[in-house]
């Protein structure tokens, strides 16, 4: 028998199903044991953590980022966004291949290339488990026929565009749904209606309305419900499964809630910050503060706010993830005499997930500690095809968040390890604190510091069981 290396003693331990005062123990980097009182197995631990006061979470699963791997110029990108994930209490994130972003052109016309270039700029590189979702380009050689070789080889998940320059026609996107859900795969999809959007950021322009501002009323939710309808459709016809990402608007909820009652294989994820922001950002007179939120789907009303709590709460949305991008304000955004339909999409949130969510949701009574569980790891776990991920039980791997649910502080973004230099929740008081971390049962942030090592993060092939 192996020795125990870590027993976790006195927390409250937080799965989908129930909060309960036990103790874990962990042997091989696996959770060995969840029993009321493991005094005896404490005795022979390597490590022993008093969790008194704490909850014991399972580490979260962020699904969706576009971490920069490392270029000469910029060595540290990737491994200090994994350190950020870290530190905000995710121990395993997805990130996308990001074509356009200093790809090859070989990456760039090839998703068999893009996964390989991938595969090797990142090895050794995290210091938490990470896995890729491919980012599929209508500019490639044949973007659906290599699908079934991605599947293959463990990434079982793809996502397709349905606006910008490199978008699939709706032709090669119903072809993308289906070969994904024949060959054991889920795509997808970033739903907004180029048709509406075109027309709208074009008669933007011709008026002379550049401002950051106006990327906004550009993106109406009706476009983003126009387009989730479509992919549910597609997704209906083709007997496939689905999956949308960054949902932001009610309309948008309700054609997902409306294809599953048809039975539709759909699933869906919001993002933080359409949970804890609204369009107001926009209203703000200085460009460079509007610039950090030009983000697509941009953010929405109020009332869109409380509709997708409500469908968190409901469970018509499966899951939380960032959709982190690190860009930083005068490197990626270029804001200064740029039009707004030039500016860089996405907004950095590796770090913030877990504080947004239990501080907007948690705290203040929208969902409970048992559903941020599944929420944050266990359904994107499930979803994703990552089976040693995402729940605390007996058998998986030994990726733990201690985790204090009534500190409060306020965001900063001078605090934050990601590789931006900002955060669009500068500035927010938040409830809950992550104090330690471990990942498959070593301490990666032990009391607010990171003692991690770079490269200790392990490359996850997945293989979807639903």
């Amino acid at each position: 028998m192996s020795p125990v290396e870590l027993v976790v003693r006195g927390g409250t331990i937080v799965t989908p199903g129930s909060s309960l005062a036990a103790d874990l123990a962990v042997e091989g980097g696996r959770i060995s044991s969840i029993e009321p009182d493991l005094s005896g197995l404490a005795a022979a631990a390597r490590e022993v953590i008093d969790a008194s006061g704490l909850l014991v979470l399972p580490g979260m699963v962020d699904v969706h980022t576009h971490t920069r791997v490392a270029s000469d110029a910029e060595p540290d990108r990737f491994f200090q966004d994994s350190v950020a994930a870290a530190f905000g209490g995710t121990t395993t994130f997805l990130a996308f291949n990001n074509p356009g972003t200093g790809s090859s052109p070989a990456a760039e016309r090839s998703l068999v290339a893009g996964l390989s270039e991938w595969r090797a700029a990142t090895q050794a590189d995290a210091a938490v488990d990470y896995a890729v979702s491919l980012a599929i380009s209508g500019r490639m050689d044949d973007p659906v026929g290599e699908l079934s070789t991605i599947v293959d080889a463990g990434v079982p998940t793809a996502k397709a565009f349905m606006v910008f320059d490199f978008r699939l026609d709706d032709r090669h996107l119903f072809e993308a749904i289906r070969t994904m859900g024949r060959h054991g795969g889920r795509l997808e999809v970033h739903c907004e209606d180029p048709v509406v959007i075109d027309a709208a950021v074009a008669d933007a322009l011709a008026r002379g309305n550049t401002a950051p501002r106006f990327h906004a009323s550009s993106r109406p939710a009706l476009a983003e419900a126009i387009a989730t309808a479509r992919a549910m459709a597609f997704a209906e016809a083709a007997d496939a499964p689905v999956h949308i990402v960054h949902l932001s608007s009610a309309g948008a909820l309700e054609a997902v809630r409306g294809a599953r009652a048809r039975g539709v294989r759909a699933s869906a994820e919001t993002c933080p910050h359409y949970l804890a922001l609204t369009d107001a950002r926009y209203l703000d007179p200085d460009d460079t503060e509007v610039a950090k939120v030009v983000i697509s789907p941009p953010l929405r009303s109020a009332a869109d706010r409380d509709a997708l709590w409500a469908g968190l709460a409901d469970g018509t949305l499966d899951l939380v993830a960032t959709d982190h991008v690190p860009d930083r304000v005068a490197v990626e955004k270029r804001i200064n005499g740029v039009p707004f339909d030039r500016i860089s999409n996405g907004a950095p949130g590796i770090e913030t997930l877990l504080a947004i969510a239990w501080s907007e949701g948690v705290a203040r009574g929208r969902i409970t500690a048992e559903r941020l569980v599944e929420v944050l790891a266990a359904a994107p776990a499930r979803l994703f095809g990552l089976g040693s991920k995402g729940v605390l039980e007996v058998g998986r791997d030994a990726d733990l968040v201690l985790f204090d649910p009534v500190a409060r502080r306020t965001i900063r973004a001078a605090d934050l390890h990601h590789t931006s230099d900002y955060t669009a929740f500068e500035g927010l008081e938040v409830t809950g604190a992550v104090r330690s971390v471990y990942v498959r049962g070593r301490a990666v942030i032990r009391d607010g510091l990171f003692v991690g090592q770079r490269g200790f993060g392990h490359f996850v092939e997945r293989r979807l069981t639903e």
